[in-house]
């Protein structure tokens, strides 16, 4: 079922509003304000979740199945570069990895399941603060959970998407399985001792030793890989020293790691650590090395793979991922609510197709009727009993997939 034409406009209209006024993590008042506007008088609505966020519960006729859709809401801290009339106005704040349209999508869910609820079941979508995390900072995620603002304490499914430029307008992509993937933040402070730039054999020098550091540790990860595993690593902010004739006494770095299997996952970071503090002691530096911001793989449940490959084709394209990415997102958190799909939103169009996080980010506004599409028809299989195998349609549905699946996968659009 496409959106009519009045329908789109309303959530074209959304989208622009809430990329013309983008709002950092945890300050995302007014863009709450503008959801609970409106979503008023859809559902039970509670504000402050999570300081700025919202919980939104639409039930369907009868008790059932319940779904949790959740949507992202904080932008990013880059300037936006767009010459377009709902260019952001607020200086060096940008929606540009596209929670704007991950709100806008949401809204329209919540509106179609409330004109047309389904026989049973449940809708709850969680509108989340802060899914970008500075490091050292919390995550909108895992402060959610902590407040459990939920009627229950699990779902039958938790939903999700995200824009994704290397897909056209108009198709969903579905990871088999790792959607998303684990990321470790790093902090290396190295401490050495200051003295003149003329007689620098009395100090220790922090920055010498950390611009060494970075080499040794790009090395170090690079030969401790397999090449076939999927890692990425990134030292990507560096700092020290006061003035240009003092040997600096002091010097940081930043960056991340990111993979998809623990076994990796805990190999490298052991490798990060024990050669940040064998470089240290080299140069007879002091160091103080932190991990942050720990977040785990997203996992797609299979079951969902599965349904999204049984039910979206016919609505969208869908374009078969074999290939997991290395981006990261707390929505991995959530999954210990109940077995997760994070499908991929196509946005790449007439006016889309810059990278995330990039001050050009914009999307082919046609990826809002796909996503709410997509994303409803989920949501409806859910709660008729697809995964359970409670309705005939799931049934019938299950041995189409069955037959599929013999032909080989769904192949992958406009890749």
């Amino acid at each position: 079922m496409e959106l009519v034409g009045d329908e789109v406009g309303r959530l074209v209209e959304l989208r622009r509003h809430l990329h013309q006024y983008p709002e950092l993590r945890f300050t995302e008042h007014g863009t709450a304000k503008v959801l609970a506007d409106r979503l008023a008088g859809l559902g039970e609505i509670r504000t402050g979740v999570a300081r700025t966020g919202l919980v939104v519960h639409l039930p369907g006729i009868a008790p059932g199945p319940a779904v949790l859709l959740r949507a992202d809401m904080d932008a990013y801290p880059v300037q936006d570069a767009k010459d377009v009339p709902y260019a952001s106005v607020h200086p060096g704040v940008c929606h540009a990895c596209g929670h704007d349209v991950h709100m806008t999508v949401a809204v329209g869910v919540a509106r179609r399941f409330a004109a047309d609820p389904p026989p049973r079941g449940s809708l709850t979508v969680l509108f989340q603060p802060a899914e970008e995390i500075p490091f050292g900072e919390e995550s909108g995620a895992a402060l959610v959970l902590a407040e459990d603002p939920f009627t229950r304490p699990r779902f039958d499914a938790v939903l999700g998407l995200h824009c994704w430029p290397e897909l056209p307008a108009g198709a969903v992509g579905v990871d088999r399985e790792t959607a998303m993937a684990a990321k470790d933040a790093f902090r290396v402070l190295l401490r050495g001792r200051p003295a003149h730039a003329a007689t620098p054999a009395r100090g220790r020098d922090a920055i010498l030793g950390l611009t060494t550091l970075v080499g040794s540790l790009h090395a170090a990860v690079a030969r401790s890989r397999d090449p076939h595993d999927l890692v990425a690593f990134n030292v990507g902010t560096i700092a020290g020293g006061r003035t240009q004739s003092l040997v600096a006494d002091r010097a940081e770095a930043t960056g991340t790691l990111r993979t998809h299997e623990p076994a990796v996952r805990a190999r490298l970071k052991e490798v990060v650590e024990r050669v940040a503090r064998q470089q240290a002691a080299a140069f007879d530096l002091g160091i103080e090395f932190t991990w942050a911001n720990e977040m785990p793989a997203i996992r797609n449940a299979p079951e969902l793979v599965a349904l999204a490959h049984r039910e979206l084709p016919g609505h969208v394209a869908v374009a078969d991922l074999a290939e997991p990415p290395l981006t990261t997102d707390d929505f991995a958190l959530l999954g210990a609510l109940g077995p997760s799909l994070y499908v991929k939103l196509g946005v790449r169009g007439a006016a889309g197709g810059a990278p995330l996080h990039s001050a050009e980010f914009d999307v082919d506004e046609r990826c809002l009727d796909t996503g709410v599409t997509a994303l409803d028809r989920l949501t409806r299989a859910v709660l008729a009993g697809a995964l359970t195998g409670d309705s005939p349609e799931a049934g019938r549905a299950g041995g189409a997939a069955d037959d599929a699946g013999a032909t080989g996968p769904v192949p992958a659009v406009g890749a």
